[in-house]
């Protein structure tokens, strides 16, 4: 069965960074497309960064152009999310899934997801 397992989150101040990771585990996850959500309290979920399974290729929602990098280690089923210059409006729940390049759907049961908190 597929499985998503996020980690890396944590309380930072603002300005500082965290690096994320997502395990993959129950499918080919060389194939496909990898996407970073995160969730607000009384938010919907927001597509925040996907990468592809082939290049590969990087896309960002215009509020973290220049401060997140998505990158991929096929060779750990891994995806990773930098976040650098964080901000207090940064502060969600954390999740990967796989699904069309940083497209609409994702294809396997939500992980538990990690926690970012921003604050001084």
């Amino acid at each position: 069965q597929e499985k998503l397992v996020e980690s890396g989150g944590g309380l930072v101040q603002p300005g500082g960074s965290l690096r994320l990771s997502c395990a993959g585990s129950g499918f080919a996850f060389s194939t496909f497309p990898m996407n970073w959500y995160r969730q607000a309290p009384g938010k919907e979920r927001e597509l925040v960064a996907g990468v592809s399974n082939d290049g590969p290729s990087t896309r960002y929602v215009d509020s973290v152009k220049g401060r997140f990098t998505i990158s991929r280690d096929d060779a750990k089923s891994t995806v990773y999310l930098q976040m650098n210059n964080l901000q207090p409006e940064d502060t969600a729940t954390y999740y990967c899934n796989a699904g069309p390049f940083f497209g609409d759907g994702y294809y396997f049961q939500w992980g538990q997801g990690t926690q970012v908190t921003v604050s001084s």
